[in-house]
């Protein structure tokens, strides 16, 4: 992806992400003055290149915005020591994942002493049961890859949410601007940190499985160095064919792979319950149920973690944080040399002028700096769609509408219409549907501004039809900022509140 100028590794993106949801959050300026952020921003840029050159490397947006982090995380932490513990918090998932494997140790080993210590039983039902659920997962397991549409997230978002990362809750001593951030960040780290999170926890699971059935395996032989196996079984509905027909069946990859001696019908009826079996025969019986165990469950579950595993150290170090967002990009602009962060714009019903091109321009340098350029496309007439893309084999669907030199795409609309869910609410939905990132509406107020006037009851007028604009892109799930394109300046506030609230989930 364009304009990434770098990775960062899971640490690095939750600060650069933490700051951005901070100065976000506090547009009135009460966490962080304009002189804190140009402060933070000028000593960002001059630690980045020392760090730079000690490593004899090229300064990239990624070790920069780095840097303006740790900057303002510091600074905030000397003014409020109390935020200080909230980002120091640890993740319960890091802890979960070491404890449980070692719980599932030990519950195999728990569950398997429940039964006789001096017989190996047949037909056991607590390594049945194992075995069976094992593979009752992978056959699930293999439904969801496969099966068009069944993925399910194993976890569910409120869970995750309390336990995983931050919790959206902070502590009261925090000023609000920051109780704000605290809670808009852990929603957003939630939605980009999940498949790292997924990898985590499929991690877990598979390694405390395999745990679990390793703890009944080794319980097995322990046992049976400090005390004789007498192995037998016994059923009210399963004859001695029936047994050996299933224990066949179950022991028949352990006896492949690892060379054991097989068993006849006659063998098993030997050792049906209550006539005594041959004390023997209970070695036999324990490598065969740790054959299965170790190729059954503990192999394919422990190949599992380890691809979980790899997963997460691939997320972790290189975290999917999208440096060409806007915000990224208008703090970066002086270090990334890459093409010039593009405005893309889609005039609705709307003819742009010389002037209000201009004006777009303007609207553009304070979205994504002085760099920015705008690509303004064709204007759509009233009740049409955007340009649909070319031919399904010859691209993905909306194909057209993706860009990777564009940082941020609008919609430019007029607030002297009237917004209507057939046409303007229609045209929305084709970018929505498109899943165009960092999208955002821009709704032009000059031409109803010089319709009102400046008559008694203009002002009002003014604030309803804005407040009806709101309303209709708030239905639509989508960003709305208004924008004076004959002053640009006048709603230079309202402009940079909307890019603010863009986040990279959009």
């Amino acid at each position: 992806m364009r304009g990434c100028g770098g990775s960062m590794n899971e640490q690095v993106a939750r600060k650069v992400l933490l700051v951005r949801a901070i100065e976000s959050t506090d547009s009135k300026r009460q966490v962080l003055s304009d002189d804190d952020r140009m402060y933070a921003s000028r000593s960002a840029n001059e630690l980045a290149q020392w760090d730079a050159s000690e490593q004899k490397s090229k300064l990239t947006p990624a070790l920069f915005l780095q840097r303006r982090a740790e900057q303002i995380l510091k600074r905030i932490e000397e003014r409020t020591p109390a935020f200080s513990a909230f980002i120091t918090r640890q993740n319960w998932l890091h802890r979960l994942g070491n404890a449980l494997p070692v719980l599932g140790l030990l519950a195999g080993a728990l569950v398997d002493r429940m039964t006789d210590p001096h017989r190996v039983d047949l037909l056991s039902a607590p390594l049945l049961l194992i075995i069976l659920w094992n593979l009752v997962v992978y056959a699930m397991l293999l439904f969801w890859r496969v099966a068009p549409g069944s993925r399910t997230h194993p976890v569910g978002q409120r869970f995750m949410a309390h336990w995983v990362n931050f919790k959206t809750s902070a502590p009261g001593r925090l000023p609000q601007p920051l109780v704000a951030a605290a809670a808009t960040f852990a929603v957003e780290w939630l939605a980009i940190s999940a498949p790292l999170t997924q990898a985590r926890i499929t991690r877990t699971i598979h390694s405390s499985a395999a745990g679990f059935a390793l703890g009944a395996l080794i319980s097995l032989y322990v046992r049976g160095l400090l005390s004789q196996y007498q192995a037998g079984w016994e059923s009210t509905f399963l004859n001695a064919q029936q047994v050996h027909a299933i224990l066949s069946w179950l022991f028949m990859p352990a006896i492949s792979v690892f060379q054991l001696s097989g068993f006849s019908i006659a063998d098993v009826k030997a050792l049906q319950l209550p006539q005594s079996g041959n004390p023997g025969a209970g070695a036999l019986w324990v490598h065969l149920y740790a054959g299965t165990l170790v190729l059954l469950v503990i192999l394919p579950r422990l190949l599992m973690a380890l691809a979980a595993r790899w997963r997460e150290n691939r997320l972790s170090n290189h975290f999917p944080i999208d440096l060409g967002h806007p915000y990224f990009r208008k703090l970066t602009e002086k270090i990334d040399q890459d093409a010039p962060a593009v405005l893309r714009v889609f005039p609705y019903s709307f003819t742009v002028d010389e002037t209000r091109d201009k004006g777009l321009n303007a609207v553009a340098g304070m979205l994504l700096g002085e760099r920015a350029r705008v690509m303004l496309r064709p204007s759509t007439a009233y009740g049409q769609k955007p340009p649909e893309p070319p031919e399904p084999q010859q691209a993905s669907t909306h194909a057209a509408l993706a860009n990777a030199e564009v940082a941020l795409t609008v919609v430019l609309f007029n607030l002297s219409a009237t917004p209507e869910r057939e046409n303007h609410g229609a045209f929305l939905d084709c970018f929505m549907q498109a899943g165009v990132r960092n999208f955002s509406v821009l709704i032009d107020e000059s031409g109803y501004l010089d319709r009102v006037g400046t008559p008694a009851g203009g002002a009002a007028r003014m604030q309803e039809r804005i407040a009806l604009w709101r309303a209709f892109c708030e239905q639509h799930r989508v960003r709305s900022s208004i924008v004076n394109l004959l002053n640009p300046q006048a709603r230079r506030d309202d402009i940079e509140h909307g890019l603010n609230a863009l986040t990279g989930a959009t």
